[in-house]
């Protein structure tokens, strides 16, 4: 009873924690930016919005929310030995390499670094220096690595699992160069998460003792127990232009599963075989840089989705809400036939749908190759509107420069699309150009 009393104090204590550090506000706060960004891609691109950023914020919250506690669970059972001093250090050097890439916030980038440069610092035990930096130094050579990439793991496998289950709602449809200059449409998936963590760590008086011993923190333990907060923000970025998005978050899901059960039984053995150390701390972040680097490889080297099929338009999205999804078109699927009259340009579908004003007769062949014919009333106000997006045609549009994202563009709110040709402005789209958004 006295430890479930001294639990409950400690977690208490731990919210307060959490509800005083700012870095928990900034990692909200970047979400949100990252969020308002995409909407304002989908505009550009589109003149639509196909999603809510303040929608896709709150679902990351809780998302995260729910991740924080259920990892806050597993490491009960690890132990953490973590000091305020050690959370502003780590927080530090992430935001620093957040100035390069918005990816590096991720912890597996912090706290790998931070691993490395124990390790150098392990060959020069005499280096101290006065002030700030002194202090900066002694967190940095007391901050228990292994414990630490063994909690980067398990976030990892707690991000597996958003992925899998929230990853695709965060795909948004882009049009962006294939491998050949042409232009072909792709998903762009990015999703973050605010994950608030409580951690048991040895306390460092006299207290109430756990009834199990944490599987790492040895003798450090025989003291008692506090707890402690430390705000972590997990999140994963793809670009697909050759499977579905949930197709691209299944397989994601698959090699985030690998990776954090890889670097958890690494950093394990780490903790019983110091050596290891600087070897889990590399796969920390060379790992999970490789697996954004085979990943684009592997959709530079598959054929594009997203192009139109010799018959037919190929659908890249579905506008939520629309006739489209009401009638149960999906995407990568091709619209062959409207209202009897093959369609194999936008200017052909836009005359098509203009053919019969009162109701609408599709044609359409999913994923499998078969038809399936759909049919609708068209009402007053929605002429022509059927509310899909459209894959581009090939050498005309608008084209996502593919390039990394820093703070600096997130803040300013910058999108890189830019036009391939004239044909299309990116202001008011043009009669066939409304047939193919919408």
């Amino acid at each position: 009873m006295e430890v479930a009393l001294e639990l409950l104090w400690n977690f208490t204590d731990a919210i307060v924690q959490l509800l005083m550090q700012p870095f928990y506000y900034i990692s909200i706060l970047f979400i949100m930016l990252m969020y308002r960004r995409q909407v304002l891609l989908e505009r550009k691109l589109f003149h639509v919005r196909l999603h809510s950023w303040g929608l896709q914020t709150w679902r990351t919250f809780i998302g995260g929310l729910l991740a924080g506690f259920s990892v806050s669970v597993v490491i009960l059972f690890l132990g953490i030995s973590l000091t305020a001093e050690a959370v502003v250090c780590i927080w530090i050097v992430a935001v620093i390499l957040l100035l390069f890439r918005v990816r590096f916030l991720c912890f597996a980038y912090s706290i790998g670094v931070l691993g490395v440069i124990q390790f150098v610092l392990g060959f020069f035990p005499g280096f101290h220096p006065a002030g700030m930096a002194g202090t900066a130094v002694d967190t940095v050579r007391e901050l228990d690595i292994p414990a630490l990439l063994a909690l980067v793991a398990v976030l990892h496998l707690a991000e597996a699992l958003l992925v899998k289950l929230q990853g695709a709602g965060f795909a948004n449809p882009v049009f962006m160069e294939s491998k050949r200059g042409k232009l072909v449409g792709a998903y762009q998936i990015q999703a973050f998460w605010p994950i608030p963590l409580f951690l048991l760590i040895p306390a460092q008086t006299g207290g109430e003792l756990l009834p199990w011993t944490p599987l790492l923190g040895g003798d450090g333990w025989s003291a008692g127990f506090s707890m402690a907060a430390l705000p972590v923000i997990i999140g994963f970025s793809e670009m697909t232009q050759s499977m579905l998005p949930q197709a691209k978050a299944d397989k994601t899901f698959r090699r985030l599963l690998i990776y954090g059960i890889v670097l958890l039984g690494l950093s394990l053995l780490a903790a019983w075989w110091k050596p290891l150390m600087i070897a889990a701390a590399l796969v920390s972040f060379l790992v999970h840089e490789g697996l954004l680097w085979y990943s684009r490889l592997e959709e530079q080297q598959n054929s594009p989705m997203f192009v139109h099929p010799r018959e037919g338009m190929k659908v890249l999205a579905v506008i939520p809400g629309s006739p489209a999804q009401e009638i149960g078109i999906r995407a990568g699927e091709s619209i062959v036939k409207i209202n009897g009259i093959s369609i194999r340009t936008k200017e052909q579908m836009h005359a098509a749908l203009r053919k019969n004003p009162a109701f609408c007769k599709l044609e359409v062949r999913n994923l499998q190759g078969e038809s399936k014919f759909l049919q609708r009333a068209i009402y007053a106000g929605e002429h022509h509107q059927l509310g899909v997006i459209l894959a581009p045609d090939p050498d005309a549009g608008v084209v996502l420069v593919m390039k990394p994202v820093s703070i600096f563009q997130l803040v300013a709110m910058k999108v890189q699309a830019k036009t391939k040709t004239n044909e299309l402005q990116l202001g008011k789209p043009s009669e066939g150009e409304s047939a193919r958004m919408q």
